[in-house]
Order: structure tokens, then sequence, then C-alpha cells
């Protein structure tokens, strides 16, 4: 009996030891009724099975044992990753899913060559085919297994992000009250001024995490564009970032009607990260420079410092999320979560803008950035 039709009558018989299988994996399936342990296992096995008699070329089975065939089996793709997702939900760890289908597979050899009186040829393509049928099965179950771990962790920081500004808010309100009591002497007014600027340094820490959060989760960066001036903008988000710093003193040049219609949020966030990478890796804050220079239909804004050189291999990462410096990592500690620059470039991207790094010993570290007017 050729494998397929072997598959077809003792589909029961085979889901039965996958359940029996599955029911060890604990505690996962301590809690788990028999529908749940037999998950699309059913469906698997057919949908395998239908793979198996339908026609192959060697060009096809070569590719397809790459995994860059065209070829797909809707049905089986879809019941294994529906069981990649329900196990993950349950509990399941990805090599106790993983070893399900290693279970599968070997019961099924195992079955269907008790049952052989004669070997043929024909029986060693079947289990050729049968195997690609259960990889491809194993390959989308984990996929979405994958996914699902991803849309997990992603929804635990939008929890915490969130959770986190409630006890930041009641610090610096209280730090605030603190600063208007009369009497205090300068320790703890320096005390109190170090608190404040933790607990901004945390709350920019928190918008970044929720707006990677919120992009990761499938939403777009919101705006809502009204007229502001962009130099008035720069000015401030300078002043804010040398606040505490006396030896911060970057310079700041305007070429042009800065005039235009940008989210003032999104534009101050805009400011404050490629400024304060700026003041973090320049190596004078003094030699800081940003220059804003207009048209009739778009602001060109750019951020330079002299400072360690950003690797050529590194130049196209540097905008993706929590991604650190070579300096971060050996050793020179920040309070950045690496988001700083992914949260610029998704700035920019919802205003439909363009945003691009130079980087080299002699000439510095540039950032430009060219949003439209409206």
């Amino acid at each position: 009996m050729r494998l397929s039709q072997f598959i077809v009558q003792h589909v029961d018989r085979i889901v039965d030891e996958w359940e029996k299988f599955a029911k060890t994996i604990q505690p996962a399936a301590q809690s788990m009724d028999r529908e749940g342990l037999r998950d699309h296992a059913k469906e698997i096995l057919l949908a395998s099975a239908r793979d198996m008699t339908t026609s192959q070329t060697k060009t096809e089975q070569a590719a397809k044992a790459k995994g860059v065939g065209p070829e797909k089996t809707p049905t089986l793709d879809q019941a294994a990753a529906s069981h990649g997702e329900l196990r993950h939900n349950v509990g399941f760890d990805l090599v106790q899913m993983t070893s399900e289908f290693r279970h599968l597979r070997a019961s099924v050899i195992r079955m269907w060559v008790s049952s052989l009186k004669s070997p043929d040829l024909d029986y060693f393509q079947d289990m050729i085919r049968f195997n690609e049928a259960i990889d491809e099965a194993l390959a989308e179950s984990t996929a979405a297994y994958a996914e699902q771990v991803g849309r997990s962790r992603d929804i635990f920081l939008a929890i915490l992000g969130h959770d986190l500004r409630a006890p930041l808010q009641a610090v610096s309100m209280s730090t605030e009250l603190l600063m208007r009591k009369v009497g205090l002497d300068e320790l703890a007014l320096s005390y109190i001024s170090r608190i404040k600027g933790g607990t901004r340094h945390m709350g920019a820490m928190v918008r970044d995490l929720l707006e990677f959060v919120r992009s990761r989760l499938g939403a777009t960066l919101p705006i809502q564009r009204k007229p502001m001036e962009l130099a008035s903008a720069c000015r401030e988000a300078i002043e804010e970032a040398c606040a505490g710093q006396p030896e911060c003193d970057p310079t700041f040049e305007v070429n042009g009607d800065t005039h235009g219609e940008w989210d003032r949020g999104r534009i101050d966030q805009l400011l404050q990260n490629l400024i304060g990478n700026a003041l973090q890796h320049g190596a004078n804050s003094h030699q800081i420079r940003l220059t804003l220079s207009a048209d009739e239909t778009s602001v060109t804004l750019t951020v330079h410092n002299f400072g360690e050189p950003i690797a050529a291999d590194a130049i196209g990462t540097i905008f993706d999320p929590l991604v650190r410096s070579a300096s971060e990592e050996l050793g020179h500690p920040s309070t950045s979560l690496g988001l700083g620059l992914f949260i610029v470039k998704e700035v920019v991207t919802a205003h439909k803008g363009s945003i691009k790094v130079t980087s080299n010993r002699d000439d510095g570290t540039t950032f430009t950035v060219v949003l439209p007017k409206n």
C-alpha cells in the first residue's frame, strides 16, 4: 500500500499516537482535553497525503527541499500555522512543539513499514514526499509560533510602558513640589535636581518604548499637522537638551523661512533624539552644529558632530530598533534603549520626509533630515 493511502486509511490511529505523545508534554498538556491534544493533527496528515499524490518534477522537488520553491499546500500550511499559534497559547515551548512533528514523522513511518509485505522502489519516493510535507508543516508551525512569541512580548512591553507612566508622573510632580519649598539648602536642591533629571530621562525612555511597540503591533505613527515654526522648536530643543550641562553650547544656523505644517510633539521627539545622540557621541559638545535650510516646499535639518565615526557596516542598521553603538557595547553605559534613532526614522516617515547619515573620522557624523512643509 502506498504511504498516502496508508495515511488516509489509518489517520485516526495515527492521531491517537499523536495524542498519547502530546499528553506526555508537561506541564502544558496537564490541563488540556482530548480535542486540544489532537489539535489539527488530522488536517495536517490528510493535507500531507493529498500533497504526496500531486505531480512534482525533479526541479520542483529540489526547490522545495531548499525552501525556495513557489509550491505551497494551502490547507497544510493553514492547519500547521494554526497549530503553532495554539500550542504557544497553551504554554508549549518551541522544542516541545517541534518534538510533536518528530514523533509524528517517526510514528507514521514505523506503522507503514510494519504493514508492508514486500519492498517497492516507489516506497522510497513516498517517504521523500512525506518528509517534505512534514517539513513544510513544521516550518509553518514554527513561523506562526515565533510570531505569537513576538506579539506576546510586544504586548507585555506595551503594558509595562503604559503602567510605568503613572509612578514616573508621581515622582516628577513630587520633585516639582519639593523645588518650591523654601529653606532648602544647596545640597538638597542638587539632589532634587538629579531626581528630576533622572525622571525626565526615564520618561523619554518610556515614550520611546511605547512608540516602538506601537510600530511592532502594526500601527503607524499617528501625526496631527498644525502650523509651526521649526527654528523656534530647534532652539527650545537645544535649550532642554543642554539643561544642567554648562559646557554644552551647540551652534545653530537658520537660512530661509522655516514655517510649515508638522506635528509639534513628534518634531520635538525627533529633535531631542538627534541632539541627544550628538551630545552623547560627540567628542566635544562645543563642536555640535545644527543647520536649518528652507526652500518653498521643504526644510532641511542637519545635525553634525565630531567623534568616533559610525562603522561602515553599522550605517545600514543605524535606524533599526534596539541597536546600540559599539562604544556602548564596550562598556560606556547610557540611558538609551537603542530606540532613539528608530523613533527619529518613524517620525520622518510619518511626515513623508527622508533621513540619511554620513560618518567618517575627518568630516565627522552628519544626520540630514528633509521634511516637506505640508
